[in-house]
C-alpha cells in the first residue's frame, strides 16, 4: 500500500528532499497520497496516524504539516464560499473571451499544450496531460511563469489544473492559484526563478530563459467577510426507513454508517466532476475516480443525471437519502438542486474530523498550525 511504504521516509528524508521535482514517475520523495486524500478513500487521520506509528511527530513536523494546508485551504473556503462563485464568474468571462479574442486563445491554447518554447513549463503542462500529477514545487513554478511571464488569467491556469489533476479540488487549486498570484495573501506573490528551477530539478532545467524577473500582485478585490460555517440539519429517519447512500466526487467513503446506525439497502454514486469547467474534463480524471469507486463499493450505481437519482430513489422505494457533506464545489450544487427538486428526503452527513478542523481556518495557515497538535491528539 503506498501509505504504508510512504510512511517510514515522512521524517528526515521529506523534510530535506520534498522539495526536488525529480520528473513523472520519480516522485519518490512524496507521498503522492493528494488524489486518494482528495476522494477521501483516506483522511488526515488515517495518514498521519499510519506516519507517527513509524516517526516521531518531530521528525514528521514538515510532513504533518503539508496533509494539513489541505484540510486549512477547505475550511478558509468554507467560511468564503463567495471567493468560489467569484471564479467561477471570472472563468464564464474568461470562456468568452478565449472564444473571441484570438491572441488570448493562441496564447492559452500554447500554454495549455506545452508549446511555449520555456522548456521547464512545456514539460510541466505536458506530464500534467499525460500522468494527471504534478509535483507541488512544480505546480508553483508553472502558476508564477503561467500569470508573471505568460501573462495568462490565473483563473484559466486554476481550470487547466483543475480538469487534468486527479487530485484537483475547488478549495485547494482555488486558493493556490490565488496565493501565488499575490491574492490570497495580499502583496505576496511567488515568482518562479531559474537557478531555483535548476536546484530543485537536480539540474534537469539549467539555465531557463525569458522568466519574468518579478512578480507584481495581480490586482483583485479583498477576501469577503468570513461566515459562519453551516449546521446541518441531523438525519431524522426512521428506524425501518428504506435508505439509500449516494457517495459523490468529493467524498467515496462516508464512514458514518455505524454512527447513525444505518445500513443502506442500495448505494450509488454521482461524479459532479465535468461541472467544475466550461471545458472539457480529462478523461483520466473520471476514469480514475471510477476505478476507485470499483474498488470501494464495486455494486454502487453510477448515476448520470437528475432523473437517473429518481429512477434509482422509486426503483429501491427508499424512504431516506444519505451523502457525504460536500464542501464548496460543484457538488454541492447538485445537491442543493436534488434537496429542492426531488421526492425523497436527503441528508448530508459531514465527517467528525472536518467539523472539527474547518472552522480553525479563520486567518492564515499558521495560526492553524497551533491546533495540528490537538487534531492529532484526537484523531490520529
Amino acid at each position: 500500500m503506498r501509505l504504508a511504504d510512504f510512511a517510514p521516509h515522512a521524517g528526515a528524508n521529506y523534510a530535506q528532499k520534498r522539495n526536488f521535482d525529480m520528473g513523472a514517475g520519480a516522485h519518490s520523495h512524496v507521498s503522492t497520497l493528494s488524489p486518494y486524500l482528495r476522494m477521501k478513500v483516506l483522511d488526515e487521520g488515517d495518514v498521519c496516524r499510519a506516519v507517527l506509528d513509524e516517526v516521531t511527530a518531530r521528525e514528521a513536523d514538515k510532513f504533518i504539516a503539508e496533509v494539513w494546508w489541505r484540510t486549512y485551504w477547505k475550511g478558509w473556503m468554507e467560511q468564503r464560499p463567495a471567493v468560489w462563485t467569484a471564479y467561477r464568474d471570472d472563468l464564464t468571462r474568461l470562456h468568452n473571451e478565449v472564444q473571441t479574442q484570438s491572441g488570448l486563445r493562441q496564447r492559452w491554447e500554447a500554454a495549455c499544450l506545452g508549446q511555449t518554447g520555456i522548456k521547464p513549463f512545456d514539460h510541466w503542462a505536458q506530464e500534467l496531460v499525460q500522468t494527471g500529477y504534478l509535483h507541488n514545487h512544480a505546480r508553483m513554478w508553472f502558476a508564477s511563469i503561467w500569470i508573471f511571464t505568460l501573462k495568462l488569467p490565473w483563473q484559466l491556469g486554476a481550470d487547466f489544473f483543475l480538469r487534468h489533476l486527479l487530485d484537483g479540488d475547488a478549495a485547494v487549486n482555488t486558493l493556490s492559484w490565488r496565493w501565488v498570484a499575490g491574492i490570497q495573501t495580499q502583496g505576496k506573490t511567488y515568482l518562479a526563478d531559474p537557478s531555483n528551477i535548476a536546484k530543485f530539478t537536480d539540474g534537469r532545467f539549467v539555465g531557463v530563459q525569458g522568466l519574468a524577473a518579478e512578480a507584481q500582485p495581480i490586482s483583485a478585490p479583498s477576501a469577503p467577510e468570513r461566515q459562519p460555517i453551516s449546521e446541518l440539519p441531523p438525519y431524522s429517519g426512521a428506524p425501518a426507513d428504506r435508505v439509500g447512500l449516494v457517495l459523490h466526487s468529493d467524498d467515496i467513503m462516508a464512514p458514518f454508517h455505524d454512527t447513525l446506525g444505518i445500513t443502506p439497502v442500495t448505494t450509488a454514486y454521482f461524479d459532479a466532476t465535468a461541472a467544475q469547467s466550461p471545458w472539457q474534463m480529462s478523461p483520466m480524471v473520471a476514469e480514475f475516480r471510477t476505478a476507485l469507486l470499483r474498488d470501494v463499493s464495486p455494486d454502487a450505481v453510477v448515476l448520470e443525471n437528475d432523473a437517473s437519482l429518481a429512477d434509482w430513489a422509486a426503483a429501491h422505494q427508499l424512504d431516506h437519502i444519505i451523502a457525504p457533506h460536500a464542501p464548496v464545489g460543484a457538488m454541492r450544487s447538485v445537491l442543493r438542486r436534488w434537496r429542492k427538486s426531488g421526492d425523497t428526503p436527503i441528508t448530508e452527513v459531514r465527517r467528525e474530523i472536518d467539523t472539527a478542523a474547518w472552522p480553525l481556518a479563520t486567518a492564515g495557515f499558521f495560526k492553524f498550525r497551533k491546533h495540528i497538535p490537538d487534531l492529532l491528539s484526537k484523531f490520529a
